[in-house]
């Protein structure tokens, strides 16, 4: 199974928080993606951070992107994007944007989403949510 790892996975592993090798060694057959927006997440919280943080940041998720395949935001992922959206929208069930493209990036591949927030993740329809239980 093709599985897509949310901000919060990747954090985690960041934070020391969770142990995101040791999870992925487990999973062996499955193969592990991450979305485009979730890579402007990440980059977005290394431009946030100064000093040693900012580098130690920088170098860890250049790092997990060497690892791992950026899944592209395409035309098919801005219509399940749009469809996602306005279900959310009119069950009022809306989660945050950036989880919807998730969702959307996994849907149209037949993809989970691996993440800490399932809460959030299971207000999507067909969506195979993976919560790992392996915590540091």
């Amino acid at each position: 199974m093709e599985i897509i790892l949310d901000a919060d996975i990747v954090i985690g592993g960041e934070k020391g928080l969770f142990d995101l090798q040791g999870w992925l060694a487990t999973r062996a057959d499955d193969q592990f993606g991450v979305a485009a927006v979730t890579v402007a997440e990440l980059w977005h919280g290394v431009e946030r951070a100064s000093g040693a943080r900012k580098t130690r940041r920088r170098q860890y998720l250049q790092t997990i992107l060497a690892a791992l395949p950026i899944i592209p935001y395409t035309e098919q992922t801005a219509y399940e994007h749009a469809r996602i959206w306005a279900e959310l929208e009119s069950s009022g069930k809306m989660i945050g944007f950036y989880d919807v493209i998730v969702a959307a990036t996994a849907l149209e591949r037949g993809s989970g989403v691996a993440t800490f927030n399932k809460r959030h993740f299971a207000q999507v329809k067909g969506l195979t949510v993976i919560e790992p239980n392996t915590v540091s």
